[in-house]
């Protein structure tokens, strides 16, 4: 009876975690908190130069996280020198405080989309770097140490499969 629930559990827990959109994936943990201009950089081999991607921004906070909203800015490097910069706002609590991401515990994963029907028509070795650009209400400079990000990550899609 052991060996029966043993193998059915494994299955399942093998089929909930295959993603057949997924191309890459990969999370970084964020030491302590996360600083004004430290980068969280990840590099990935470009996928197929003929199919589009839709690419995410994996983001795990807890309760210490004191805002409603994220401000990002994201440079992607392509193999060819080409750089694009974005500057981003996410939506991460709802006005009533209630935290947008998914999870049973105070730590909550966001997937955020950055860019949907993405090519990559350079082969060679793509590079995303991302920080945060939060401020204080009517203050110019940013906040220093920003409370409460975890994990920060980057995922690729086949945007073609539904």
């Amino acid at each position: 009876m052991f060996k029966k629930s043993f193998f059915l559990l494994s299955s399942i827990i093998l089929f909930i975690s295959c993603d057949s959109k997924g191309v890459f994936s990969e999370y970084k943990s964020v030491a302590n908190d996360w600083k004004k201009n430290e980068k969280i950089e990840f590099s990935f081999p470009a996928p197929d130069t003929t199919k589009a991607y839709n690419m995410f921004i994996n983001v795990r906070n807890d309760k210490t996280y004191e805002f409603s909203n994220l401000f990002l800015i994201v440079h992607m490097n392509f193999p060819d020198g080409k750089i694009i910069s974005d500057t981003i706002e996410y939506e991460m609590a709802k006005p009533n405080g209630e935290w947008l991401g998914k999870g049973f515990t105070s730590l909550k994963e966001s997937k955020l989309w950055y860019k949907e029907n993405v090519t990559f028509p350079n082969s060679g070795t793509y590079n995303v770097q991302i920080e945060h650009a939060m401020r204080i209400n009517g203050r110019v400079e940013g906040i220093e140490s920003l409370k409460g990000i975890k994990d920060v990550g980057v995922k690729l899609e086949n945007a073609s499969i539904q």
